[in-house]
């Protein structure tokens, strides 16, 4: 719902941010929280981040890329339809400039395992002891924690040369 975007796009005034979302309501509290903060480095996509990251950023271009809680598909047969797979992982690497980072965070311990197994198999990908910026607490994790999931950062630096 753009809590954690408008957070950490408060605390860094001095970066850009592009907030990808296609659930119409989280598109919409984003652009409240934005206006209510007056925040000016924030831009906001209502498509899929897919579709964004192979046709509108150019390969190189970002500083970091974050996914904060992405849709885990929880049930093995639905486990194809999760995003991050390797060609999301090799895409993703691609867009970051040499030392961006890619921060990804869940609560479904499968998830977070396969996510590490994906990202640790990218060449292009190394782990990282730290990203872009702390993490806010987001809405789903709250949630995850309170039904007692663990909460796992899984961050990777994009290599240089």
């Amino acid at each position: 719902m753009g809590e954690t975007t408008a957070q950490i796009a408060k605390a860094h005034p001095e970066a850009d941010f592009i907030a990808i979302e296609v659930h119409g309501p989280g598109v919409g509290s984003l652009l409240n929280r934005v206006a209510a903060e007056k925040l000016t480095n924030v831009k906001i996509i209502r498509h899929d981040a897919v579709d964004v990251l192979e046709r509108m950023i150019p390969d190189g271009a970002r500083s970091a890329i974050h996914l904060f809680s992405p849709d885990p598909w929880p049930k093995k047969r639905h486990h194809k339809r999760r995003m991050l797979q390797p060609e999301f992982a090799a895409l993703a690497a691609r867009k970051l400039g040499p030392g961006g980072t890619l921060h990804a965070a869940t609560d479904w311990p499968g998830y977070a395992g396969q996510m590490n197994e994906v990202f640790s198999k990218e060449i292009l990908l190394e782990p990282a002891a730290s990203g872009l910026t702390a993490r806010p607490v987001t809405k789903f994790e709250s949630r995850g924690r309170r039904l007692g999931h663990p909460v796992r950062d899984l961050i990777f630096r994009r290599k240089s040369g």
